[in-house]
């Protein structure tokens, strides 16, 4: 049987049943091996102590006021850089045989995909909550109401929930884990350091203020600093959650597509 007859032939109901319990395979890997969340919890206190303490001067004039700016910037980062190991994790499947397995199991393909999505979801979103508690503790303040944090989470969320999909297609189409954590790297840089995240865009040249005003980090950025801070919201919050569901309309079908091909 084909994959793609597979994925046809296997119930809405099943294909939930397959997710929920590939999910929790997932979750309880990572709970049966500890280091593999290390980057996830000690990620935000890096880039936060860092940031903060090395630019914050510089930019901001002092540490307080850098950290109003830089770490609302700084959840679509910590999604960016969460998102784009899924697919080293995934390459590292492929070549150890560990889909082998899966080509034998009578379930949509599909939903070995779903379920990586959603257990990095759980790691993106503990990661998360450990940057706001941390940044709080440094002097974050919220000027607005816990309804606009949590809705920062989300946004932080869709984000990277697009960016897994890359991700996973970009796994799937390398050789080999090295390879993706080049290409990978190659993604990550230009998009945070192109962007508002940092430092304000009216300080860099023109070329680059072009890009960062296409950037989806900026734009997340934007948003989630009036969230916090007060301010427009409307605008920037669209273009972000625009480039989200814009990332996983394009490329979910083809990560799913490719994973048949392959798997």
């Amino acid at each position: 049987m084909s994959a793609y007859a597979a994925d046809q032939r296997t119930s809405l109901r099943a294909s939930a049943h397959h997710i929920g319990a590939l999910t929790r395979r997932n979750l309880m890997r990572m709970k049966a091996d500890p280091e593999s969340l290390l980057d996830a919890l000690l990620m935000p206190i890096l880039f936060t102590v860092l940031f903060v303490y090395v630019f914050g001067g510089a930019v901001a004039g002092n540490s307080h006021n850098y950290i109003q700016y830089m770490i609302p910037g700084l959840f679509g980062q910590i999604g960016l850089s969460l998102a784009m190991a899924v697919g080293t994790g995934l390459n590292v499947d492929f070549t150890s045989g560990v889909m082998d397995r899966f080509r034998t199991m009578p379930i949509a393909r599909s939903s070995v995909l779903v379920a990586k999505l959603l257990a990095e979801s759980c790691r993106s979103a503990v990661s998360l909550v450990i940057l706001v508690l941390f940044a709080m503790c440094l002097g974050l303040r919220v000027h607005t109401n816990p309804l606009n944090v949590l809705a920062t989470l989300g946004l932080a969320l869709a984000f990277g929930t697009g960016m897994v999909w890359v991700s996973m297609l970009l796994g799937m189409a390398m050789k080999n884990a090295q390879a993706m954590q080049g290409v990978a790297m190659l993604v990550i840089v230009p998009l945070q350091f192109g962007s508002s995240t940092f430092a304000p865009v009216h300080s860099m040249p023109g070329w680059l203020q072009a890009f960062t005003k296409i950037n989806p980090l900026s734009s997340l950025a934007d948003a989630s600093r009036a969230l916090i801070n007060g301010g427009p919201v409307l605008h920037p919050a669209l273009l972000a959650l625009a480039w989200s569901v814009g990332l996983t309309a394009v490329f979910a079908p083809l990560a799913v597509a490719r994973f048949r091909k392959r798997a």
